[in-house]
């Protein structure tokens, strides 16, 4: 699959909430961008070896701009420092993408709960379930109410949406009245921090609860083995040490693929296997998705047994 990959122009630049831009994106030439659907990313090729995964916060019907909203972490790993500090208006950017691993699905009731930036990607979901006639409400939770993005634009679905700030609330987000007794034709839709993710997840029946992750999971320190990864496609086979990830062998044995985060929360090294067993470590898949067994996030997954064969 053909992957956009273009240098788009930072057309305007604004401050939604303290701490956070909002860039819209447009093609410098005029042209049309990539159809969207709500839940997607793209990738800011900020600088060499600088790659970041941004939800589109905009209007999917706008073809002509990309709205993302970047929060600066002071203790984060250069990305949001570089938007804040970098990317002003006129700058230019290259864009890859757009990605979906958070896409809404259709139901007849929608409990959405936002943590802080959290909100970037349920904005566009909340218009779409809107436009649906679908019932929901929304849980947005932040530090203080100058630190919440967007709460403006929120405000024309008045009582449907609950605006909760530390600050002013005294506690973290009640999601008892939310999310427990949900009926049964719900969708649980969440996105922020890994604790409220896990606090939500906590509460939500199988299948009903989808999440999008800034950070990894946790993952639960173990012995690593080696093993083997034939490359169905090139005709080779390569050894995975243990040490190294299914990413960083098949790049040194001179493949080629496509990877950006390397932490197995944006999704773009996902993989399709032929064969063999994986144990899955990203934070992108579904547990259906993973029993299936049918991809894999190279980075970070690696194998319950000896082999795998992909498509590569």
């Amino acid at each position: 699959m053909t992957t956009y990959d273009a240098e788009l122009t930072v057309h305007q630049v604004r401050t939604p909430a303290e701490g956070v831009r909002l860039l819209s994106l447009r093609h410098p030439l005029g042209e049309p961008l990539p159809a969207w659907e709500p839940g997607a990313h793209v990738d800011l090729l900020l600088a060499p070896g600088l790659e970041r995964q941004y939800s589109l916060c905009g209007d999917p019907a706008d073809r002509y701009e990309w709205r993302v909203a970047v929060l600066r972490e002071p203790a984060g790993r250069g990305g949001s420092a570089f938007v804040h500090e970098e990317l002003a208006q006129g700058a230019k950017v290259r864009v890859r993408g757009p990605r979906n691993n958070f896409p809404l699905l259709p139901a007849a009731r929608y409990r959405f709960v936002a943590g802080g930036i959290g909100i970037t990607p349920l904005l566009p979901m909340l218009a779409a379930a809107e436009a649906s006639g679908a019932q929901w409400t929304l849980l947005y939770g932040g530090r203080s109410r100058r630190s919440m993005a967007f709460t403006g634009e929120l405000g024309r679905y008045g009582e449907r949406v609950t605006v909760a700030p530390q600050d002013e609330t005294g506690a973290l987000l009640e999601l008892g009245p939310v999310l427990d007794e949900l009926p049964g034709d719900t969708l649980v839709y969440c996105c922020g921090p890994g604790p409220l993710l896990d606090a939500v997840e906590s509460r939500c029946p199988a299948g009903v609860l989808h999440v999008e992750r800034f950070q990894p999971r946790a993952q639960v320190a173990g012995q690593e083995r080696a093993f083997e990864v034939v490359l169905e496609r090139s005709g080779r086979t390569v050894a995975v040490g243990a040490d190294t990830s299914v990413l960083d062998a098949v790049r040194a044995a001179g493949v080629e693929v496509l990877y950006s985060c390397t932490e197995g929360t944006c999704g773009t090294c996902e993989t399709d296997v032929l064969d063999g067993k994986v144990d899955h470590r990203d934070s992108v898949l579904t547990e259906p998705e993973r029993e299936a067994g049918e991809t894999m996030m190279i980075c970070v997954s690696r194998c319950r047994g000896q082999r795998l064969v992909l498509d590569l």
